[in-house]
C-alpha cells in the first residue's frame, strides 16, 4: 500500500485493514508512559558529593551546578559533564602504577620522559609524580583541548628546566626538596597562564638515578663520599669530646694559678705590712726594737732545741760540766 502525496486522491479507503489497527489499540496507552519515562530519564540527573556538573545547552555553556539531584532540559537539549573537583588526581612520569587515576600515565615514551640532562652536562633518569585537582570546571573543559595531555607536556617541560639548572649531585642527592618546591611553583604559574583551571597540590620526585651504564661508578663515588662524611663525623665527635675536656682542664689550671698568685700577692702584702710596721717602730727606738725582735725570735727557737746550756759570756774560767743525765746509765760511766 502506498501513501505517496501524488497518489492520495486514489486511496481506496475500503481496502484499509482496519482490523489490524484494532489489534494494537489496547497497547496505545503505553505510548504516553514511554514518553514520560524518556522525559524523566533525560531530564533528571545526580551530581555526586565530590563533583560538580557543567551544563551545556545546544553545546553552549550555561552554568555549573553543585552536588545533588538536578534537572535539565530533556532529549539532548541540555548535556551535563560531571567532573570530580574534590578528588585528587595524579599523573606519573617515567613509570606507571596499575590502578592510577590518570589514563595517560602509561606512556610508551616513559624512557624518553625520564632521561634528562643536568646543568653540568651529565645524564640522569628522573621519575616523578604530580597531584592536582580541578579547580574551575568551565576552564578545564573549554579553554584547552585535551587538558590532561597539555598538563603532562607542561610538567615534563618544567621538570627538564628545573633539572637543567642544577648539577647531577644536587639532582640525585641533596637538592631533591628544592627541585620539588621549584617545580611546583613554576608548574602552577604555567597552568594559570594557560587557564587550565587546575590546582597543583604536589610535585614529588620518586626514583632519581644516573643512567644504568654509569650507575656502578656513581655508586662507588657515592659510597666514597659517604665514608668521607662518616670519617668527618667521627673526627668531629672526637674533637667535640677531647677539646671541651682539655679546655676544662686548662681553665681549671688557669683558675688554680690565678688563685695561687692571688694568695702569694696577699701574703707578700701582709709581709710588707708587717715589715713596714716593724720598721716604723725600729726608727722610733732602734735598741728596744732589736731586743724585742731578739726575744721574739728566741721564743720561737728555744722550744725546739733538745739540750740547752746557758753560760755567762763574761766567765774567764772553764766551767766543768758533768753530763750525768746522758752519760750515766745503769750505774755505769
Amino acid at each position: 500500500m502506498s501513501f505517496d502525496r501524488g497518489d492520495r486522491r486514489d486511496i481506496d479507503w475500503r481496502n484499509i485493514e482496519w482490523g489490524r489497527i484494532e489489534e494494537i489499540r489496547p497497547y496505545l496507552w503505553a505510548l504516553p508512559v514511554i514518553l514520560l519515562g524518556a522525559l524523566a530519564y533525560t531530564s533528571i540527573y545526580t551530581v555526586q558529593a565530590e563533583s560538580q556538573g557543567v551544563v551545556l545547552r545546544f553545546g553552549k555553556y550555561v552554568k555549573t551546578v553543585d552536588p545533588g539531584l538536578r534537572f535539565k532540559f530533556p532529549f539532548g537539549i541540555d548535556r551535563v559533564s560531571v567532573l570530580p573537583v574534590k578528588r585528587q588526581l595524579k599523573q606519573e612520569f617515567g613509570f606507571g602504577t596499575a590502578g592510577g587515576t590518570d589514563a595517560t600515565q602509561f606512556s610508551t615514551e616513559q624512557n624518553e620522559e625520564r632521561s634528562m640532562v643536568t646543568g653540568d652536562l651529565n645524564a640522569a633518569t628522573v621519575e616523578w609524580i604530580i597531584q592536582y585537582r580541578i579547580r574551575e570546571p568551565q576552564l578545564f573543559l573549554f579553554e584547552v583541548r585535551n587538558p590532561g595531555e597539555t598538563l603532562r607536556d607542561i610538567s615534563e617541560s618544567v621538570m627538564r628546566t628545573v633539572v637543567g639548572d642544577r648539577t647531577v649531585d644536587e639532582v640525585i642527592t641533596v637538592g631533591r626538596q628544592e627541585i620539588e618546591a621549584d617545580a611546583l611553583l613554576q608548574l602552577q604559574e604555567v597552568v594559570n597562564k594557560y587557564r587550565l583551571g587546575l590546582s597543583i597540590d604536589q610535585v614529588q620526585l620518586k626514583n632519581v638515578n644516573p643512567p644504568l651504564p654509569v650507575q656502578p661508578s656513581f655508586n662507588e663515588v657515592n659510597q666514597a663520599q659517604q665514608e668521607r662524611e662518616k670519617m668527618i663525623n667521627v673526627a668531629n665527635g672526637e674533637y667535640n669530646k677531647v677539646v671541651p675536656r682539655a679546655s676544662g682542664e686548662a681553665e681549671q689550671k688557669i683558675q688554680a694559678a690565678e688563685g695561687y698568685a692571688l694568695k702569694r700577692v696577699n701574703e707578700a702584702d701582709g709581709d710588707v705590712s708587717r715589715f713596714n710596721a716593724v720598721l716604723t717602730e725600729y726608727l722610733k727606738a732602734p735598741e728596744v726594737t732589736k731586743r724585742r725582735i731578739y726575744i721574739e725570735t728566741m721564743r720561737k727557737v728555744v722550744p725546739n732545741m733538745g739540750r740547752k746550756i746557758i753560760i755567762d759570756e763574761q766567765a774567764s774560767q772553764i766551767l766543768p760540766l758533768l753530763q750525768l743525765s746522758t752519760d750515766t746509765q745503769g750505774g755505769k760511766r
